[in-house]
């Protein structure tokens, strides 16, 4: 963290599935806070980052979870739809940060509505396992998104998304084979029906 500046992280769950939106997070800690359990969220377990969640949303100054939708995905491609959604979640902060961290090595200036300039931002490879506010920004999405698969998993239980969470296992793919996509999957992506 810059001291003094509030500072924003920023990062993506859901990359690589082949259905469901892709979540993103942003999050504002406070310039003090620690908590040693809190790393890469694909480091934690489930229970670890549920746990996480509440202490992130209570302590952060400011937090905001967004999504894009599997058609936006498939209209603008994957990198760009997770560029989109860390946008959107920094748009719904209820602080404006001064600068912006995110996960990864890609990003679009973000110029804030009613302003002209971009907040200055810096990609961090493996930023979730460097930075708290990124790694706390991970769990937000990754929980989030978790959740909003299991819904999905109940209007079409036969892909297996309670486990799987769209992501491209042999059980999803004889799924694909078996029932075809629905309207939750990625049609851009290589989905692997004619087998």
């Amino acid at each position: 963290m810059i001291s003094g500046l509030l500072e924003a992280g920023c990062d993506e769950a859901g990359r690589g599935p082949l259905a469901g939106s892709v979540f993103a997070a942003a999050v504002i800690l406070p310039e003090d806070f620690r908590d040693e359990r809190l790393n890469d969220s694909k480091q934690l377990t489930e229970k670890q980052r549920l746990a996480l969640r509440p202490v992130i949303e209570q302590e952060a100054l400011a937090w905001a979870v967004a999504e894009v939708t599997a058609e936006e995905i498939d209209r603008i491609n994957i990198l760009n739809a997770s560029i989109l959604g860390m946008q959107r979640a920094l748009d719904k902060l209820s602080l404006r940060p001064a600068h912006i961290l995110v996960d990864g090595n890609k990003w679009k200036p973000y110029v804030p509505e009613g302003e002209v300039m971009a907040i200055p931002a810096d990609t961090v490879v493996h930023g979730d396992a460097t930075y708290m506010s990124i790694a706390a920004a991970s769990i937000l999405a990754k929980t989030y998104r978790d959740e909003y698969m299991l819904r999905l998993h109940e209007e079409f239980p036969c892909y297996g998304w309670a486990d799987n969470k769209g992501y491209p296992t042999e059980a999803h793919y004889a799924a694909l084979r078996k029932f075809g996509p629905c309207k939750y999957h990625r049609q851009s992506f290589n989905l692997k029906i004619e087998a």
